[in-house]
């Protein structure tokens, strides 16, 4: 049986957050949600909408009387959140992220928590929504998808084993990894997708028969382009802290490209078919969640 809780402290009552909220209430296992957001508007509809059943009127105050609390912010408002609570992060309680980077927010929990740290296991969920707020809140965004921990050598085993229990509680599939790994795998299958999709659209609306191209597009294109909506300042904020390793891809993406580009060029029929074929046949075999057969 899944561990139940008093209450949870909710930093951040976004979509992230609220559908979380929403996750251990539809699952029974919390019987009081206090939440607080930047954004006193933001937490006044959490608490309208059911999402949360009390509002904070800090982040510390959340965390007051939780036993388990979620940091659901912009991975750059990480650091300044566990200064303004590191006084009540005890090994009682567990701490959770939900932050689509690692290492700069491991980095962050050392400095700020320093031996506190022991309570706090970073973890990222692999969903989300293109539409922001917790208007959009959902209490099956987390079914079904992985969540990845990525736990220190400080942190306290009982802690990584609850933080288990409780996404799976909720239907997801974990995963645990080092900060390192997950940064470097996450560059090359999210960040630099994401920072692509910009750049492509960004291409077209630099023409001056943008509107025509776009008035044209199909369902391959809506398709393309769907992250390229997503929300600027936390893709801002993930694009530069990751930035060694989703430039690091970049370089693989603009060898592949210019391959592909040179055969193009030449008119090289045959190589052409012959790369596209290859990239297909492993397209077709992937399956998400799953490793690819080799």
């Amino acid at each position: 049986m899944a561990t139940t809780f008093k209450q949870l402290g909710l930093i951040g009552c976004g979509l992230m957050g609220g559908s979380f909220a929403l996750a251990l209430k539809q699952a029974g296992m919390v019987e009081r949600v206090i939440g607080y957001s930047k954004s006193p508007s933001t937490t006044e509809k959490a608490r309208q909408l059911g999402v949360i059943d009390q509002v904070a009127e800090s982040a510390l105050l959340a965390v007051s009387g939780a036993d388990i609390v979620l940091i659901a912010v912009p991975v750059a408002a990480t650091e300044a959140t566990f200064r303004a609570i590191k006084h009540l992060v005890s090994p009682d309680v567990l701490f959770m992220d939900v932050g689509s980077t690692k290492r700069d927010v491991v980095d962050a929990a050392r400095r700020s928590l320093k031996e506190r740290a022991v309570a706090f296991v970073p973890a990222h969920p692999i969903t989300g929504k293109e539409l922001s707020g917790v208007q959009h809140a959902d209490a099956s965004l987390y079914r079904d998808r992985q969540v990845i921990l990525t736990p220190i050598a400080q942190t306290l085993p009982s802690l990584v084993e609850k933080a288990q229990e409780v996404w799976t509680a909720i239907g997801s599939q974990v995963r645990i990894m080092t900060p390192e790994s997950h940064d470097a795998a996450f560059a090359a299958v999210s960040h630099l997708p994401h920072l692509l999709a910009f750049a492509f659209f960004t291409g077209i609306l630099q023409q001056a028969e943008s509107e025509e191209f776009l008035a044209l597009a199909g369902p391959g294109f809506r398709d393309f382009t769907r992250i390229a909506a997503s929300d600027p300042a936390v893709w801002r904020d993930i694009l530069i802290a990751n930035r060694e390793e989703v430039l690091r891809q970049s370089e693989h993406f603009r060898g592949a490209l210019g391959v592909l580009e040179k055969v193009l060029r030449d008119c090289e029929g045959e190589s052409l078919e012959a790369l596209v074929r290859g990239v297909s046949e492993a397209r077709s075999q992937w399956r998400m969640g799953a490793p690819r057969a080799r």
